[in-house]
């Protein structure tokens, strides 16, 4: 939600690039990692949905970058949600390496 909220001051011009990809690719993470939850009884489908949910995050990292270098975000605000990135990439990296903590016993 940290990214919708800063994400509206976003230049008009942006409405269909940047602001539209950032939105996705951060709502993306959530929505997959919901995916792989309900999947997790099946460890290959568990793992596969994480990896998604893992490349949305860093995808979402990407742009902050573009949204910070743009001037569009500010390098504290940047900075900061960048960070929450790289904890969630890492506690879905651990996960991914780590599935039979999270699969369902049969």
């Amino acid at each position: 939600m940290g990214i919708f909220e800063l994400s509206r001051r976003f230049p008009k011009e942006e409405t269909y690039s940047l602001t539209d990809q950032i939105r996705r690719s951060s709502r993306s993470v959530c929505a997959n990692l919901a995916e792989a939850w309900r999947k997790r009884r099946y460890q290959a489908a568990f793992v596969s949905k994480l990896s998604d949910s893992e490349s949305e995050a860093a995808e979402t990292q990407v742009w902050l970058e573009f949204a910070v270098k743009c001037s569009y975000l500010s390098r504290d605000d940047g900075k900061r949600l960048y960070v929450t990135y790289d904890e969630i990439l890492a506690t879905l990296v651990g996960m991914i390496n780590h599935p039979e903590t999270w699969i369902l016993p049969q």
